[in-house]
């Protein structure tokens, strides 16, 4: 995770070209990119590769194009209004970033176009009417983080870590529109399994506590992280409690297992920040939304952190080293 401090020199640092694109905006000179996000405004490097994206399709902030920022800071229930907001600015296209933040961006306008980074399948979601063809003013980026397969992939890689352990735990964010398939998706495959799943959610940081603690009442022996806006601003607590409690733990990002998480498996999230500024450039260029096929990424990375496993006492057996896209000593 990038630190704050960071995060701020990067804004500094474009804080000229942004009052540039304010003034230029006023005078209907640029086209302006509502960028309506879920999370907290800490994340950036995955903004610096939103704007390569669009600077792959010859976009520049300040220069011919404007950007209008929205954060939720983990309120979900903060989005409609900053949907609603971005839509009374006429903005040129919406760039919307969690699920959450797509759905509020769909409900809020049928006009604008729209380019989301969602975890779930875009489809169920209702986001989209299909993948090749979605279709009105909806396309974007399906991470696949969430459904799909990938809970049943993460809970068959703990259960390699650890072939003698029954009982593991699922921890989520409730109030998402994700966490039923989430849930759905994890027993089956821990059933697939033959083992028991334990379920506990988390909807603030504090609840994060309560809930490792928990699991060591419920004698849960691994984890699985579910993909969530909440746990992705929350790394480093995370990490921390996880190896707090002893508790072999697998995320959703490697930079998850960069912040000292015990193993990852998912697509490559800054990749995927990029590839919804080139749709964003896209649209801005002309091109309609609904003949734009919503993307899915074709690569996932497996991460482990050996030296969290040393300090947890876990050995990690070889064929899961071999596999690893990457090991951190």
């Amino acid at each position: 995770m990038i630190r704050r401090r960071e995060f701020i020199t990067l804004l500094s640092g474009a804080a000229t070209a942004w009052a540039l694109a304010a003034r230029a905006q006023q005078t209907g000179k640029l086209p302006t990119i509502g960028y309506l996000n879920g999370s907290l405004p800490q994340h950036a490097d995955e903004l610096r590769a939103f704007h390569r994206g669009l600077g792959e399709l010859g976009y520049a902030e300040g220069i011919n194009v404007a950007v209008e920022y929205r954060w939720a800071n983990n309120e979900i229930s903060r989005l409609p209004e900053l949907a609603a907001d971005l839509v009374r600015r006429r903005v040129a296209v919406i760039a919307a970033l969690q699920i959450s933040a797509a759905l509020a961006a769909k409900a809020a306008t049928s006009t604008i176009p729209i380019v989301f980074l969602a975890g779930g399948d875009a489809v169920e979601a209702g986001l989209v009417t299909g993948l090749s063809r979605p279709g009105a003013n909806v396309t974007g980026i399906n991470s696949m983080n969430i459904g799909l397969g990938l809970g049943a992939k993460r809970l068959g890689l703990l259960h390699e870590l650890l072939p003698q352990a029954t009982r593991f735990g699922l921890l989520l964010q409730s109030d998402i529109p994700s966490a039923p398939s989430n849930i759905e998706e994890a027993r089956a495959a821990a059933a697939a399994i033959v083992q028991t799943l334990e379920v506990f959610s988390a909807n603030t940081n504090r609840e994060i506590e309560t809930a490792f603690a928990g699991l060591v009442q419920k004698r849960v022996e691994a984890l699985m992280v579910s993909p969530t806006i909440l746990f992705n601003d929350r790394r480093a607590q995370l990490a921390t409690a996880a190896a707090r409690y002893m508790m072999p733990t697998i995320f959703f990002d490697r930079r998850d297992a960069e912040a000292g998480g015990l193993m990852s498996y998912g697509p490559d999230w800054t990749d995927l920040n990029r590839q919804v500024g080139i749709y964003v450039g896209r649209v801005l260029k002309g091109e309609k939304p609904g003949d734009l096929a919503v993307v899915q990424p074709t690569k996932f990375e497996f991460i482990i952190n050996a030296q969290t496993a040393r300090l947890i006492g876990v050995e990690v057996p070889p064929s899961l080293l071999t596999r690893a896209d990457e090991v951190i000593e």
